[in-house]
């Protein structure tokens, strides 16, 4: 596998537990083969002509390029916000030991199998983006 079907993926959740739900979500259903939660973090964004300031969790999703519109699916089935963060950027370069880490922890399109039982989320307040 080499650098361009790799896929880095934010997305932000609202609280610690809903990352570690998709987070683990994701892994168990081989569409990550890696998600670091970092967090919390304060995001400051406009919702709804009003400018938000909350604390968050920042997911980076390491998937396959070919993977990447099921992750997003699947974040958003899991996901409690309106309108989830979920960013997708192709990296320029890679370990090579890494992506082919990253290659075969992932299951590819064809063979990933039907989803598991969903995650539980937490319904918010608010939507937020």
């Amino acid at each position: 596998m080499n650098a361009r079907d790799a896929r880095l993926v934010i997305v932000t959740a609202g609280d610690e537990r809903q990352a570690a739900s998709i987070a683990r979500t994701l892994v168990d259903e081989r569409l990550a083969a890696c998600v670091n939660m970092i967090g919390p973090i304060r995001s400051v964004y406009r919702w709804r002509d009003a400018v938000e300031d909350e604390s968050e969790y920042l997911l980076l999703v390491k998937t396959r390029a070919a993977m990447y519109k099921r992750v997003e699916a699947r974040v958003t089935e899991l996901h409690g916000y309106e309108v989830p963060e979920v960013l997708a950027i192709t990296p320029s370069a890679g370990s090579a030991r890494y992506l082919e880490w990253l290659g075969e922890s992932v299951a590819s399109p064809r063979s990933a199998s039907t989803r598991t039982a969903p995650a539980r989320t937490r319904a918010r307040r608010r939507p937020r983006v």
